[in-house]
């Protein structure tokens, strides 16, 4: 069969059929050297070994660095990290047991003279125990892993954490320290806060029971008030779902039958 037969038949064209491949013998010269330049800078990708090369006198463009860098087995395996994102939606009920799942969310408010801050704030699900109240006039996802292992530090680690899908909690830093604690973090479903009830429920008497109470005027001020209150909350204020008792007693006793 002639080669004009067969191509038509399998509908390859001619001038394909008949390319020949050609290599520059300038290639393999920067081959070697981009393999030189990869042993030396192991994390080093093509681009940047493209511009290795630049600086050396050798300019070629990135389609060209990228062909021979990847001819050369040089192409980098990506890192990827493992991310715990794998449950969402409406929580299992949490169990009777101290740090087994903490909850944790933002309430904002400002000064008398207007300047915003922000409260992060974190409980005990089965305690009802607030754990921290830390306030600031920018947290970001950095700062609550801090807030968290500052908390670790009398409480020790807990199972979960729940939270909403802000920002600040579905950040790389946040991701990091889930894995390196070995933490499972729940997610609430977008735009459905009452599947972070507790948390919730918390904001609302923090709210009416403080914030609305004062006429903050610095940041600091607010800092030493919302602990005072974090503690009385704790110690003093009695729990109507506690059985009256406060979240401290109620750890007590919780802690005896165990």
């Amino acid at each position: 069969m002639s080669e004009r037969r067969a191509c038509r038949l399998t509908g390859l064209n001619r001038s394909t059929k008949r390319y020949v491949s050609i290599k520059h013998p300038e290639d393999e010269a920067i081959a070697k050297r981009m393999i030189a330049l990869a042993a030396r800078w192991k994390r080093f990708g093509y681009r940047r070994i493209n511009i290795m090369l630049e600086r050396e006198g050798i300019k070629i463009n990135h389609k060209k660095a990228y062909r021979i860098y990847k001819a050369s087995g040089l192409t980098l395996k990506r890192k990827v990290k493992r991310k715990n994102y794998e449950k969402r939606g409406t929580p299992t009920p949490v169990s009777l047991v101290p740090n087994v799942r903490w909850s944790m969310d933002f309430v904002a408010d400002k000064t008398a003279y207007g300047q915003r801050f922000r409260i992060f704030t974190l409980i005990d699900e089965a305690t009802r125990e607030c754990l921290a109240l830390e306030v600031g006039t920018s947290i970001t996802g950095r700062k609550v892993t801090m807030f968290l292992n500052k908390t670790a530090l009398f409480r020790g680690f807990p199972k979960e954490i729940l939270s909403d899908n802000g920002s600040e909690f579905t950040s790389n830093a946040m991701n990091h320290w889930t894995y390196e604690k070995k933490v499972d973090h729940i997610f609430i479903d977008p735009g459905k806060p009452m599947q972070n009830g507790f948390a919730e429920s918390f904001n609302g008497r923090l709210r009416d029971e403080c914030l609305n109470q004062h006429w903050f005027k610095t940041v600091t001020e607010a800092r030493e008030i919302l602990e005072d209150w974090r503690h009385d909350y704790n110690s003093i204020r009695p729990h109507s779902a506690l059985n009256n008792l406060t979240p401290n007693e109620y750890t007590q006793e919780l802690r005896k039958a165990l």
